[in-house]
């Protein structure tokens, strides 16, 4: 009996094995550029505040200005209108605030500026060469740079939509790899159990090559997991909508429709109320220190919508919304991120789990060490595969008749 079961792990083991093997070659190259591009960009924000510093952090100089002083300010200077606002509570750093034209199209523009002075210190239209080269991190982790050649390589499809499709393709056979992998680190005895846990640096390069796929994958398993079963969300529309359908956030177009064709109140913009007295109210409903993001109506039938979002080392990135009136900030509606069920605080999560801000620095040092793991796994991997084969292709060589020398 014991045989049986013995024979049958066997067979199953090395089916999974052959899957884990095609799985991981067909889709290596990619992985690697993509988890490569990834391991960069879990510190997307980090590497800009730093590199770009002056953007983002200020001298304190007596009272901050208040938000409104500054709108005016900005709304004269650059003739436009301003419809968000990022104000960051900590004292040391600059403010966000988003303009734009009634003709012009898009999200407008972001410019920073110190709240202390009202200087504008840098806008988005600016590119530095910290946000090109994030640019391009985000373009190679997400189209695999493909959206940047101008010529369309497929007449059926954009360049970018090809991008996405490949991409999207060699997560799925990256995801089959952790599902089967873990199959086959199991140990045929339970006594091998801890000679799976660590590395073994003192062997030749082909055991220590080994083990570091074998180990470092088992500790990054989960974080891979998450991030290889988040990442096709950006490339198909059926896997968005299964998503988004088992964690509770789905809303189907009909769905979206009809709730656009009821009846809205009509607001009247109350202009005595000031961008200091949204923040105000803002933290009055929300009694915690953190950044908070504010839109403002765009037409006569919206409100004013708030995000609160909170700050520090294990702070998540789920965010508390506050929906107010413009004509008197009554409070229309306010949804708190911890009433969610379990279920659609993942679903609203989607992005903070796959870049790993789901429970801020914490979380996304450890994202960062699970990315730097992916990007090895396939190295590590072909070289394990191309040993076992040199090891075969030497063992069925013939052997060489002796050759008898003639006296």
């Amino acid at each position: 009996m014991r045989s049986n079961s013995s024979s049958a792990w066997k067979i199953i083991r090395k089916l999974f094995n052959k899957i884990h093997l095609y799985a991981g070659l067909s889709c290596g190259l990619i992985v690697i550029a993509v988890c490569f591009s990834g391991t960069i960009y879990v510190y997307n924000t980090e590497i800009r505040e730093f590199f770009d510093s002056e953007l983002y952090f200020v001298e304190e100089a007596g009272e901050r200005m208040g938000a409104e002083s500054l709108k005016n300010l900005l709304e004269k200077s650059q003739e436009s209108k301003v419809i968000a606002i990022n104000w960051n509570e900590e004292t040391d750093r600059s403010v966000q605030f988003t303009l734009k034209r009634e003709t012009e199209e898009g999200r407008g523009n972001t410019f920073y500026v110190n709240p202390y002075s009202g200087e504008i210190i840098g806008n988005s239209s600016d590119k530095t060469s910290t946000a090109e080269f994030m640019g391009y991190m985000f373009s190679l982790h997400r189209w695999l740079l493909l959206d940047r050649v101008e010529e369309p390589i497929l007449e059926s499809m954009g360049n970018r939509d090809l991008g996405r499709l490949i991409n999207g393709i060699a997560t799925l056979l990256f995801l089959l790899g952790v599902i089967t992998g873990i199959v086959i680190w199991v140990p045929n005895k339970v006594k091998n159990w801890k000679q799976g846990l660590k590395i073994k640096w003192s062997g030749n390069w082909k055991r220590t090559n080994h083990d570091l796929h074998n180990t470092l994958a088992f500790y990054s398993l989960i974080f891979l997991f998450v991030m290889a079963a988040t990442g096709p969300f950006w490339s198909f529309t059926w896997y968005r909508e299964g998503y988004q359908k088992t964690f509770d956030t789905y809303v189907s177009p009909e769905q979206k429709e009809a709730e656009k064709n009821l009846s809205q109140p009509i607001f009247i913009k109350n202009d005595d109320i000031t961008l200091d007295d949204i923040l105000a109210k803002t933290d009055q409903t929300f009694d915690f220190k953190g950044s908070v993001r504010i839109s403002l109506p765009g037409s006569e039938t919206e409100g004013i919508a708030v995000r609160k979002y909170k700050s520090g080392f294990f702070a998540g990135t789920g965010s508390d919304e506050l929906q107010m009136s413009p004509e008197n900030l009554e409070t229309l509606e306010v949804k708190l991120f911890s009433d969610l069920s379990f279920r659609q605080q993942i679903g609203r999560s989607i992005k903070a789990l796959h870049t790993g801000e789901i429970f801020g620095q914490f979380s996304k040092f450890l994202w960062f060490l699970a990315c730097t793991v992916a990007t090895s796994l396939p190295i590590t991997g072909t070289l394990i595969w191309w040993n076992k084969r040199k090891k075969k292709t030497s063992n069925r060589k013939p052997k060489q008749p002796r050759q008898v020398e003639m006296a």
